[in-house]
């Protein structure tokens, strides 16, 4: 045999075995590749979630005491300021009037004379469109009820008592009935009460 044919069987032989080790070796890696992913497919558990001793398809509903306490407590506060701003727009507009007729000067504070800037002031201020005029008081203390409330239609009607308890203080501090312009504030006011109730109700019916 000459060397060339030596040579080229040894080469064949050398690649046929580099073959068959390769191939041995893929199969090698694939079959611990599948083992690791079946070894890990049996690691994982798969685990349904549990219900709580205290679960329950029907909810009970608690009343949250402390929020209705403090809700109460701020309606009444609201219904206080309400009253003692009232009282006070009513006592300053009767001031406003006796300042302006000398006779209830004499009556209420027994100041027998108005100066002449006092009485000029007083006259403005209880004059239609003036500060303490029944159009412009009216309009604050409803103001003032709706901001108080901020505008909660429910809150009308205790409004209205706080403004009655208000109205009653004043007169109560005026020691007497109190002049006429104020109980034209009084009836301006309830029928704005009256009028913001009816819009009330036309909201809830639509």
């Amino acid at each position: 045999m000459s060397v060339k044919g030596v040579t080229s069987t040894a080469a064949s032989y050398v690649a046929s075995e580099y073959a068959d080790t390769t191939k041995k070796s893929v199969e090698v890696k694939k079959s611990d590749e599948a083992a690791s992913v079946k070894k890990e497919e049996a690691g994982a558990v798969y685990e349904p979630s549990k219900k709580t001793e205290n679960s329950s398809s029907k909810k009970t509903h608690q009343p949250n005491t402390a929020l209705i306490a403090q809700l109460k407590a701020d309606a009444e506060q609201r219904s206080n300021q309400l009253q003692s701003i009232v009282e006070k727009l009513i006592s300053g507009q009767a001031n406003a009037f006796g300042n302006a007729n000398d006779i209830w000067s004499v009556l209420r504070s027994g100041n027998f004379t108005v100066d002449a800037a006092t009485k000029k002031q007083a006259q403005e201020d209880i004059s239609e469109n003036g500060y303490y005029g029944v159009k412009q008081t009216s309009d604050r203390i409803i103001d003032f009820a709706n901001a108080l409330t901020g505008g909660d239609p429910s809150k009308i009607e205790k409004m209205r008592e706080a403004f009655k308890k208000g109205y009653e203080k004043a007169e109560k501090t005026w020691g007497d009935k109190l002049p006429d312009i104020c109980k034209k504030t009084f009836d301006a006011v309830m029928e704005k009460f009256d009028k913001l109730a009816e819009a009330a109700k036309g909201d809830v019916e639509a």
